[in-house]
């Protein structure tokens, strides 16, 4: 079953939004004429409660700073994505209609999720591996925002779990704090076996 899995594609990562990734909004359409190429389409979405630790206003941080949050490295954000909110919804430029299910993730306030299989620490799935498994789903196509963050470690874990995994580039879009950031995280895709491709490979 060929199946897509698209990463956070949400008001507050698209231009005007909380945590706007630059042209973030550019890979809807792309994605949009991905969707009918798959016998199955997947999706997460952030979803944090407001009081997330991940928030730097809730630290009395700035953002961008970066704290140690039970043991892992937690880069501050500004609140984005709270559930029940605008911001936290799916673009509503994208085929909603045509996603299978939907993932939610970064449920738990004191730890971060950046990966669409696990949050930060490993130890709380969101029941997107085990529902891959019980479809006997072998290879992932991945896509969304952002390159240097949650598709990264969403991306990075699928190769971790065993899933055939592949990367569309001009699908996806990165926060890029520093200007390299997305190249960096497309080598370490790729360093650790994930296939890199571009959409039209798929159309």
């Amino acid at each position: 079953m060929k199946t897509l899995l698209i990463v956070d594609v949400q008001n507050d990562f698209c231009p005007g939004g909380a945590l706007a990734v630059e042209r973030g909004d550019e890979i809807i359409p792309i994605i949009n004429r991905l969707m009918p190429h798959f016998d199955l389409v997947l999706a997460t979405q952030d979803w944090h409660p407001a009081g997330h630790k991940s928030f730097a206003a809730n630290n009395n941080k700035q953002v961008g700073d970066v704290i140690t949050l039970h043991g892992q490295p937690q880069m501050m954000w500004p609140e984005h994505c709270v559930q029940n909110s605008q911001g936290a919804e799916l673009h509503p430029a994208l085929q909603i209609s045509a996603i299978d299910h939907i993932f939610q993730k970064a449920l738990n306030p004191e730890i971060d999720s950046y990966s669409g299989f696990f949050d930060n620490d490993h130890q709380t799935s969101t029941g997107l591996d085990s529902y891959l498994a019980e479809r006997n789903i072998k290879k992932l196509y991945i896509c969304g925002i952002a390159t240097d963050y949650c598709v990264k470690f969403t991306a990075l874990d699928a190769a971790q779990l065993g899933f055939d995994t592949y990367l569309i580039t001009d699908a996806c879009r990165g926060v890029n704090l520093q200007p390299d950031d997305s190249t960096k995280a497309i080598e370490d895709m790729q360093n650790a076996g994930i296939h890199i491709i571009q959409s039209d490979a798929l159309l």
